[in-house]
């Protein structure tokens, strides 16, 4: 087979909508684009329960131009494989909070045999020149399980996650499991200097790893490749569309030239600090009252993994502190907080970065967060707005000119947002162009086709026929 006609098999959890008219965050347009280029394949879980999934075959389709294969999950699997193992265990843990993990040795057995189960099924749609590209924490063991299984493809790995810290990552039941496995790949990718190099110490001090030439190490007689990819946004598009929709005038209620507008936009997950951030906002009017009636904080958070009681909980903590806001400091012509809790489209939530003088993107931990990057594309570039931006995010590493915060330091969150809210024209124009010519730089198509040139055997393989397709840079 010639280099010309390897295929991308791109291997994710779930498999993006392409019916849906609003892409969130480009992923899908990015990975989708690169699989027509190659008439490869997207394989993953349907979202689907059924009691017969072990019987049923994948379903293959052709969706928008390209071949898509999913998979169901029986109740069983999906409960300790999913809601258990993966979101219970792995997810709270790789974000550092192991005091909300849960994690039984039932669960951590589905996780793995779900690895195996989608082994079974895709290799039958594989060749030995493909080129495999897995995606995220929940799919850790498939490289080890295909191996095992004669694939001789080249597989290659990306951790959408932070990866914490040695200590914590070996505090995880089943973790030697999880880094034998990452070690089968032949590149595993992060978003940040500082995950690659958490891995290497983990491999280093858990798995008896030893460093190579470049990023290479080896483990317990694998080698593997660890390298970083911060992962990106469409940012010129993502402008374009903004321009485009600023034309069509303000969205939010008109409450006078002088109110401004701070914007924050996230899944209603524990990891985003939103009680931190509302808590941040309330000491902002409490300190600086000169505010008050200035300013509103737009929240937009929709639901995640509800079926949790974890994120039953934060729900009603956010739900709790907007109400004390609003009832404390609002009257009948000004609100303090719009809380939405519920997805907003695209095109929406464009205009609102766009009008919204300050962005506020404060999680605990998160593994790059491509809402900062959303609001930096967003911006008028003569008069833009100002990022606040938690130094926990992945994207902190390359967006040094926002304001970076401590999300669990109220007071200096509640600083940073006078500061930013008051911001000279010149200062806020400065940063905002040294934030634009980084994102548009690493933007989503420079993360997809360095690391697929990662993970390709050689300058013949698909990126340089990726790019002359996609006109990537």
């Amino acid at each position: 087979m010639t280099a010309k006609t390897r295929r991308l098999v791109v291997v994710s959890n779930r498999v993006a909508d392409f019916g849906a008219k609003f892409q969130t965050g480009g992923l899908a347009v990015a990975l989708g684009d690169a699989l027509k280029a190659s008439q490869g394949v997207w394989f993953g879980w349907s979202g689907d329960v059924t009691d017969d999934a072990l019987r049923t075959p994948p379903k293959v389709e052709s969706i928008s131009g390209l071949t898509v294969a999913t998979i169901d999950l029986t109740p069983q699997e999906a409960e300790g494989y999913y809601y258990g193992y993966a979101n219970r265990c792995l997810w709270p843990s790789l974000h550092y909070r192991l005091d909300l993990a849960q994690c039984n040795e039932e669960h951590n057995e589905t996780y793995f045999n779900v690895s195996a189960r989608f082994a079974d099924a895709l290799m039958p749609l594989v060749g030995s020149d493909d080129l495999i590209w897995v995606h995220d924490y929940h799919l850790i063991p498939l490289a080890e399980e295909l191996r095992g299984r004669g694939c001789t493809s080249r597989i290659g790995f990306f951790l959408h996650t932070p990866f914490p810290s040695p200590e914590i990552f070996a505090a995880i039941p089943g973790q030697k499991r999880l880094g034998n496995a990452l070690m089968v790949y032949d590149v595993v990718g992060f978003q940040t200097c500082s995950d690659r190099d958490n891995f290497r110490r983990y491999v280093a001090a858990s798995l008896d790893g030893e460093p190579l030439h470049g990023d290479r190490m080896a483990a317990q007689g694998e080698t593997t490749t660890a390298s970083v990819f911060p992962i990106g946004i469409d940012a010129t598009a993502f402008r374009k569309l903004a321009e485009a929709e600023s034309s069509k005038g303000p969205i939010l209620p008109d409450l006078g030239e002088d109110v401004k507008t701070i914007i924050g936009v996230d899944r209603l997950d524990y990891t985003k600090g939103l009680p931190e951030r509302l808590r941040a906002f309330e000491q902002l009017l409490e300190e600086f009252p000169e505010h008050r009636g200035k300013v509103r904080l737009v929240q937009i958070a929709p639901p995640t993994r509800e079926i949790l009681p974890v994120y039953q909980e934060i729900r009603e903590d956010v739900e709790r502190l907007v109400g004390r806001i609003n009832g404390r400091f609002g009257d009948l012509r000004w609100t303090p907080v719009t809380y939405i809790h519920h997805g907003v489209p695209q095109d929406i939530l464009t205009r609102l970065y766009r009008e919204a003088a300050v962005g506020l993107v404060t999680p605990l931990r998160d593994g790059m967060n491509l809402v900062a990057k959303e609001y930096i594309a967003a911006q008028a570039p003569q008069d833009p707005g100002v990022l606040v931006l938690s130094r926990f995010a992945g994207a902190a590493e390359q967006l040094r000119e926002a304001l970076l915060i401590n999300p669990h330091d109220i007071n200096e969150m509640a600083r940073a947002l006078d500061r930013a809210l008051t911001m000279p024209r010149q200062e806020r124009w400065a940063r905002h162009n040294r934030l634009w010519q980084r994102i548009e730089t690493y933007d989503l198509a420079n993360w997809r086709d360095s690391f697929i040139q990662s993970f390709a055997e050689s300058d013949t393989d698909p990126v340089k026929l990726f790019s002359k397709k996609l006109g990537a840079a």
